[in-house]
């Protein structure tokens, strides 16, 4: 099994930084515009879309705010992704002073797995730090795919298509 960890130092609370995480509103902002909705609770359900299809859900395995959630983790944005199962993510938030270490850990992937399933990470998380300190959104390729994706959507709900 193979295993990614990704850390960032961002200056928040460890509740803020919770909030971004679980907050259905503010991690659109960073998520490349998906909708992650959950109840937050130990084995709720968690389910993110994009538009109108579900392109991931998962299990809320660990939830212990604002210092840990482990989830388990399910790429349904397409077939390729879908064959590669589930998977497990841990966000881990440690206060360091006046910031916060923030480390995710996906992990319980196969060996030589997709790497679309971790890839994003690195801008996920400089979106998470960029809205935090600054209260923009970041720019990156991912959000730039979702924007043209949305554009596309609303021309063909335009043209009736």
């Amino acid at each position: 099994m193979m295993e990614k960890v990704f850390e960032i130092y961002i200056k928040t609370t460890p509740e803020r930084l919770w909030q971004a995480i679980t907050d259905t509103e503010m991690r659109r902002k960073y998520n490349f515009g998906a909708v992650v909705r959950s109840d937050w609770t130990p084995g709720s359900r968690y389910e993110g879309y994009g538009g109108d299809n579900l392109i991931l859900e998962g299990e809320n395995l660990e939830v212990d705010p604002p210092r840990k959630l482990v989830q388990s983790y399910r790429a349904l944005w397409g077939e390729d992704v879908k064959s590669e199962g589930t998977s497990r993510v841990t966000w881990e938030i440690t206060q360091i002073a006046d910031s916060c270490l923030l480390k995710v850990t996906h992990d319980q992937l196969r060996e030589g797995a997709n790497n679309q399933l971790y890839g994003g990470w690195p801008m996920l998380l400089s979106g998470i730090k960029t809205l935090l300190e600054t209260g923009e959104l970041l720019t990156t390729p991912g959000s730039l795919r979702w924007l043209e994706g949305q554009k596309e959507h609303l021309k063909g709900v335009a043209e009736g298509t």
